[in-house]
């Protein structure tokens, strides 16, 4: 343990605004990444779901030693672990497309209550770190994702197409670029005003075939109106 945060073990006023101050701190950091990125939940937002788990931690500690309530003081805070989860429900969006977004947003928020509890705990240790942590996953770690994902052997295809012959030149543009389509969903689009016909492929790329060259190739399709990878 650091040295520096001996002192702040204890419940006292030195100790509780130190909690306070870190939680808006860590919190503040985690939602600063999420709100440069334009995501549903941002800098406010994690502020307060780490200050608001702080105090909860805090409030058990109060209760336990100075009004002597003697109950479990990890009662109220199973309750925030348990509680973040619907605010978290509320940054995933399932589009129309099949396309879910909001998970690593969901996730910072579940976490930043976690550091938040960490904190108001007195670890003051575990909650910087893993501040750290997760800002280095957040800011760094997706950069590897995307590569990840573009060497990827399987991808999910979105398509809005005119008639039923460009649906027969696309999948012969798959057998031609040797693409195995793994499944396929024809349905009608929902978004447009005038509900085009949509497919939607799993497809199982060959190491030569890279995502870019296969949406051009689709794009350039007569009869496709647009293209995008889910």
């Amino acid at each position: 343990m650091i040295p520096i945060f001996d002192g702040l073990r204890d419940v006292t006023l030195a100790s509780v605004a130190a909690r306070m101050i870190l939680s808006v701190l860590c919190g503040g950091l985690i939602g600063m990444e999420r709100e440069y990125k334009r995501r549903p939940a941002g800098f406010r937002t994690h502020i307060l779901i780490c200050l608001g788990a702080a105090m909860t931690t805090l409030t058990s500690q109060y209760l336990y030693l100075c009004m002597h309530y003697y109950t479990d003081m990890a009662r109220l805070g199973a309750q925030v672990v348990a509680g973040i989860g619907f605010i978290g429900a509320g940054t995933i969006i399932v589009s129309r497309r099949r396309r879910v977004k909001g998970l690593t947003t969901a996730a910072g928020l579940w976490a930043a209550a976690i550091i938040g509890l960490t904190l108001g705990g007195g670890f003051y240790e575990g909650g910087i770190f893993a501040t750290i942590l997760i800002l280095l996953a957040e800011m760094f770690f997706s950069k590897l994702e995307y590569r990840m994902l573009d060497n990827a052997p399987e991808i999910n295809l979105y398509m809005e197409y005119t008639n039923k012959n460009c649906l027969e030149n696309v999948l012969k543009l798959f057998r031609e670029m040797s693409v195995k389509v793994t499944n396929m969903e024809i349905t009608r689009s929902q978004e447009s005003e005038h509900h085009n016909a949509c497919a939607i492929f799993t497809l199982q790329l060959n190491k030569h075939c890279p995502v870019e060259r296969l949406l051009t190739e689709v794009n350039r399709t007569k009869g496709v109106l647009s293209v995008e990878e889910l």
